[in-house]
């Protein structure tokens, strides 16, 4: 039998035990009074004086640390990020309850009832007098100085990882915090929350990959969206001048530290206004969306200080220049060259070698908080062209830490322009570029219809959180990243035959 094994046959052994002396192994309902967070709160800072002895209390926790010393004995309870300790001595709590205090596993959840009062080491505690059982805990916890430290286990039992790690619970709070934040915003400002379908007919509003399913009622195939932009812009046509939608979306591509195929996007579109209309709105949106998540619009990232408080901006051209790597710096007019920019890209048209230059020699270096505006008209087939040099439109990227975090644009509002770019993406597809945008004749109707000048925008969540909390992979700011699948676990099997083995004949 293995160490996990018989860890295990002893620990259903203590459900037996347990049950023995009349409580449930796996309790009911826990009147408490309040969380754990609640009394450090209200009383961290209170003397013995203060509180004793009118702080009576009912709190439950999972148990920590342990510490027995003959008839009494000191555990630390978890809940809600903090900890808590009690004191637990027979005299007070009664044969009964002391027989379960000893019998208690680190990992047990369980209910406490009694007064606070501070230690002799002045550490504010619960002093004990009654216990209630409420879940036991079949598996050992990780060991409790150094936490949960392996990357895999992290991911792939996140459960553990928020029991274990602090830190880690701190970044999904600092997420929650970010979208309410930007709910917040956007809901002062008249934007009205609504819904789109996740799983639609034809896919579009960005350049990528879908993941295919099929509805067999109908006997067609479906896309999980890859953007929700085509039916927020139908909502505007509609008069919904201000919409936005906190969407899940999915895009059939490969994992790294800042791509999860299924990701969190904010994407928001505003009548009447345009991309500098917007960029102005980001830069107010995003810093305080800093200040509520960590107090500050100055983050840590690695060695870096970013001031969300003080954007950089650039065109694409003046970011290839200011950026460029090795000698020979481009000249304004050589970055406007199709010929220059085809030596320097294997790209098929000017506008594509501009924005892989951009890619390949500036984004890595956009470590403050920065918008890049004016893309090539190639890389945009649903933004409005600038009016001033139709190769060109108004179109911004925002980045920071050297990732993109959103994109935004006037967006275009011209049915028959609309239908030449979706020809345009067509061609491409034809030549093989299998992320080319598809037709969508629908939403050309529904342009048809007017679409007052607008502007939209989409913030990565995952990629925002990663920032504001100083992350450096994608897959810890997602409670559940994809992973390859694990092999058998056999635990159900084991617990099943353990505990077969541990009943009486």
């Amino acid at each position: 039998m293995s160490l996990e094994d018989d860890l295990l046959k002893q620990r259903l052994e203590r459900v037996r035990e347990i049950e023995a002396l009349g409580y449930r192994a796996y309790g009911r309902r826990f009147e408490f009074t309040h969380t754990i967070p609640e009394i450090l709160e209200a009383y961290g800072s209170k003397t013995a004086e203060e509180i004793t002895p009118e702080a009576r209390v009912r709190v439950a926790g999972r148990m920590m640390t342990v510490r027995l010393m003959g008839k009494a004995g000191f555990a630390h309870l978890q809940q809600g990020g903090e900890r808590l300790q009690i004191y637990v001595k027979k005299d007070a709590v009664g044969e009964r309850d002391f027989q379960l205090f000893k019998m208690l596993d680190i990992g047990d959840i369980i209910g406490v009832e009694g007064y606070l009062f501070r230690t002799r080491t002045g550490e504010l505690s619960v002093h004990a007098e009654k216990l209630e059982f409420l879940s036991k805990t079949l598996l050992s916890m990780p060991e409790k100085w150094h936490g949960l430290e392996d990357v895999e286990i992290r991911y792939r039992q996140r459960y553990l990882d928020l029991i274990a790690n602090p830190e880690a619970r701190k970044v999904f709070v600092a997420r929650a915090r970010i979208i309410a934040s930007l709910r917040r915003q956007l809901e002062a400002r008249g934007f009205l929350e609504v819904e789109t379908p996740m799983m639609q007919p034809l896919y579009g509003g960005a350049v990528a990959r879908p993941f295919i399913t099929h509805h067999n009622a109908l006997d067609i195939d479906l896309y999980l969206r890859i953007a929700p932009e085509l039916y927020l812009k139908r909502l505007v046509v509609g008069g919904l001048e201000r919409v936005y939608e906190i969407n899940r979306n999915f895009r059939n591509e490969g994992l790294s530290t800042q791509h999860n195929p299924e990701f969190t996007m904010l994407e928001f579109y505003q009548a009447y206004t345009d991309y500098r209309g917007l960029m102005d709105f980001s830069e107010a949106l995003l810093g305080q969306v800093a200040r509520d998540a960590t107090g500050s619009a100055e983050v840590e990232y690695g060695s870096e200080r970013l001031n969300f408080g003080a954007f950089q901006r650039f065109t694409m051209r003046e970011a290839v220049i200011r950026f460029w790597e090795g000698d020979g710096r481009p000249s304004v007019e050589e970055v406007a060259d199709p010929e220059w920019l085809r030596r320097h890209s294997d790209k098929l048209s000017a506008g594509q070698a501009l924005a892989d230059i951009f890619e390949r020699q500036v984004e890595r270096k956009l470590i403050q908080p920065t918008i890049i505006y004016d893309y090539p008209v190639e890389t945009s087939p649903l933004s409005k062209n600038k009016p001033d040099n139709p190769a060109f439109v108004e179109r911004f990227e925002i980045y920071a830490a050297g990732m993109e975090i959103g994109n935004a644009y006037t967006e275009l509002n011209d049915p028959q322009e609309q239908r030449r770019r979706f020809e345009m993406q067509l061609a491409l597809r034809d030549r093989g570029d299998e992320e080319a945008h598809q037709m969508d004749e629908d939403y050309v109707r529904a342009l048809a219809y007017g679409m007052p000048p607008t502007a939209g925008e989409g913030i990565g969540i995952d990629r925002l959180t990663m920032i504001l909390t100083g992350s450096r992979s994608i897959r810890d700011v997602i409670l559940f990243p994809l992973l390859r699948p694990e092999g058998p676990i056999d635990l159900v099997r084991t617990i099943r035959e353990l505990d077969e083995e541990g009943k009486p004949a």
